[in-house]
């Protein structure tokens, strides 16, 4: 387990060897999951049905096992899952196979939500950031279950398996991540101190980002009528302005969108607040930060990104059990 350099803190007290005493099992048995599908990551790419069967079936009684591989070349994803017949052996399975050697690779175990809504929303998810390269998910895992149940917990790695410096936990809990983030935010795991926050998915980072301050002001939508002074007019009643420019073409004609520069980012922020959506003219106004084209183009891109994730995202996870199949079908037939 990494070793953390923390005081007075009210924490649930090691078991032996320093070690926090799990809760898996335990927080299962209360009642906060009671599912008998389990999901296993971080496999060997070599590991079969078979060897995941013969691994689980040694804790409870396994109705089904499946390595999932790539339709086309059949080749495993490096994750899988299990399915008892009771949430008790999967429970006690949770607790005693998690961080496993499988085929000389520590597997990572957690339950399987059926539903992606739970995984899509990031509840009481942290991002820990400026790890030892040493701690792996196992030590995380050891490190943050002492504030509460875990759901999952994974260190990201590189293409070599060596860790990046950084990962994330999952609580079953707002009020046990919000504990973990109180207790150890800043605080120093294996001699460097950590960053403990709310993770954020990217579109949210970028929301974050794109609220940071500006100056340019980028307003569409324009009556072909509208001037310059027009423009001049309507902003400057949020903040001084050092220019305001309604774009046309080689004709003179109004393309019908424009831009107003402000001396404040404040007034700027004014400005868009209260004009964006007003009418004009019976033309409703888009007003907003004027982007780069760098900008639009990964803003695009984002979005693109978040629309094709939703859609893995709602069948990911989804076991189908299919009983009374003849002896000669396999994964291919």
């Amino acid at each position: 387990m990494a070793q953390i350099q923390v005081q007075h803190q009210n924490v649930a007290a090691p078991g032996p060897n320093g070690v926090a005493a799990p809760g898996g099992a335990a927080a299962a048995a209360a009642g906060q999951f009671m599912s008998t599908s389990l999901y296993v990551g971080d496999l060997d790419f070599n590991v079969t049905d078979s060897q995941l069967y013969d691994l689980f079936n040694q804790v409870g009684q396994v109705v089904s096992v499946r390595v999932c591989r790539d339709l086309s070349t059949r080749r495993s994803l490096g994750y899988g899952y299990v399915n008892y017949s009771n949430p008790q052996d999967a429970a006690r399975a949770l607790e005693v196979l998690n961080f496993t050697p499988l085929n000389n690779k520590s597997i990572r175990v957690m339950y399987s939500h059926q539903d992606p809504s739970i995984r899509k929303s990031g509840t009481a998810n942290i991002f820990i950031k400026n790890l030892d390269k040493t701690i792996d998910n196992k030590a995380l895992h050891d490190t943050f279950s002492s504030f509460g149940n875990i759901l999952s917990c994974k260190i990201a790695t590189d293409p070599n398996g060596q860790s990046k410096g950084y990962g994330f936990v999952q609580f079953d809990s707002e009020e046990a991540a919000q504990s973990a983030i109180d207790k150890l935010n800043g605080m120093l795991i294996n001699d460097k101190q950590v960053y403990v926050g709310h993770f954020l998915r990217k579109q949210e980072r970028d929301t974050a980002l794109n609220k940071t301050k500006f100056n340019n002001v980028y307003v569409k939508n324009l009556a072909e009528s509208t001037t310059d002074d027009d423009l001049k007019k309507f902003f400057g009643e949020y903040g001084a302005i050092t220019s305001s420019v309604v774009m046309r073409d080689a004709d003179g004609k109004s393309k019908c969108f424009g831009f107003v520069n402000f001396e404040n980012a404040d007034d700027a922020a004014k400005a868009v607040e209260a004009l964006n959506g007003k009418k004009f003219d019976d033309k409703e106004w888009y007003v907003g930060k004027a982007q780069k084209k760098s900008e639009r183009e990964q803003e695009l891109k984002n979005r693109f990104e978040q629309t094709a994730r939703e859609a893995v995202d709602k069948f990911q996870g989804l076991n189908l059990y299919i009983k009374n199949l003849d002896d000669s079908i396999d994964d291919e037939n």
